[in-house]
């Protein structure tokens, strides 16, 4: 088993079982993910038995990077996993800090129109453990510390559910990583009984909402989830779920040029969100060869923007990043496989 899998409660129960005490669970998670060691044999305070135990029942993963495009205060990378299947990460360097946005499945089964990663089907879950090494690939890359994780890319997260979990539960933990929950967002395009599930979840991570539309026959265009959980059986879950947490969600909003960035789109957009504890993130769009829609004027974009705003709907225009590099998500891969 991938030792990257291992949630820390794991490691305790690892241990407990081949009659250790339970800090040991304690000293390996400072080894993987303070000392970022790449071997067993590394380790200098546990026993040669006990390392050699460790070597028949783990290994380390094998994640390396196979392409890297680089712009002001943006660095964009194709991963290759163990089984040569590749994935994507992307290192944003905000003023709060850095945010890696990874990806969660190899390839993504919603399809949704406007974007790069719906024309690759998946292949198969991105496990917890591929997920920790995405950020230890890119932290020893660029020899940073990430503070921020945006669970945004190639793949629809709540596709993975469990992983996703055990991920967070591992990056969360104040003994290896440490990244704080609330630095933690995780991004659906609307499965709806994931959720309803999430909502109980212990952890204090944000929620985000791929939107992109305000109406059910716009959205059924754009996004095919919709056609099986609708635009009011996704805000009744949204409505359960802040109720029960009492957490702000963010829904976010790509801005596509005549198709959902119109006045009448604004204001559809204000009346369904009217009242709810969130605020809409506009997405300048990413436009890419391969599919035929354009990025909306700023002019227009500035205009939704101040509609929201008049609606009393609390709402940013997301920063731009990778002017000059493979920016869409999934473009780096759909490039290489193109190729």
């Amino acid at each position: 088993m991938n030792i990257y899998d291992m949630t820390y409660n794991d490691l305790i129960m690892y241990f407990k079982n081949i009659n250790l005490k339970p800090y040991r669970a304690k000293q390996l998670y400072d080894w993987l993910y303070v000392k970022r060691i790449k071997s067993f044999r590394e380790i200098t305070n546990i026993k040669k038995e006990i390392i050699e135990k460790l070597e028949i029942d783990f290994y380390f993963d094998n994640i390396s990077i196979v392409k890297k495009e680089s712009d002001v205060l943006v660095n964009k990378y194709l991963l290759k996993l163990s089984d040569e299947n590749t994935i994507e990460a992307v290192l944003m360097e905000h003023d709060y800090g850095n945010s890696l946005c990874i990806s969660s499945e190899v390839g993504c089964n919603m399809g949704c129109k406007f974007c790069e990663s719906g024309r690759i089907k998946k292949i198969r879950d991105v496990t917890a453990g591929e997920m920790i090494e995405e950020i230890l690939a890119i932290e020893n890359d660029l020899k940073i510390r990430i503070s921020h994780i945006v669970i945004m890319g190639i793949g629809e997260p709540f596709d993975n559910y469990k992983n996703i979990c055990n991920f967070i539960e591992i990056v969360n933990n104040s003994n290896g990583i440490n990244i704080g929950s609330r630095h933690i967002t995780i991004s659906t395009c609307g499965i709806v009984p994931k959720i309803y599930e999430f909502s109980d979840f212990p952890y204090q991570v944000n929620l985000a909402i791929s939107l992109h539309a305000p109406n059910d026959n716009l959205r059924n265009t754009l996004m095919p989830i919709n056609k099986v959980y609708n635009l009011k059986k996704l805000m009744d879950a949204i409505d359960y779920y802040i109720s029960k947490t009492n957490r702000r969600v963010t829904f976010e909003y790509i801005m596509l040029d005549k198709i959902n960035d119109t006045h009448e789109c604004a204001i559809e957009l204000s009346k369904l969100l009217k009242g709810k504890n969130c605020y809409v993130n506009l997405i300048p769009y990413n436009e890419t060869n391969n599919l035929g829609y354009k990025r909306s004027s700023k002019e227009n974009i500035l205009k939704f923007y101040d509609t929201l705003k008049k609606n009393n709907i609390a709402v940013t225009i997301r920063r731009e990043f990778g002017g000059k590099i493979s920016a869409a998500c999934g473009q780096l891969k759909t490039m290489k496989e193109d190729a």
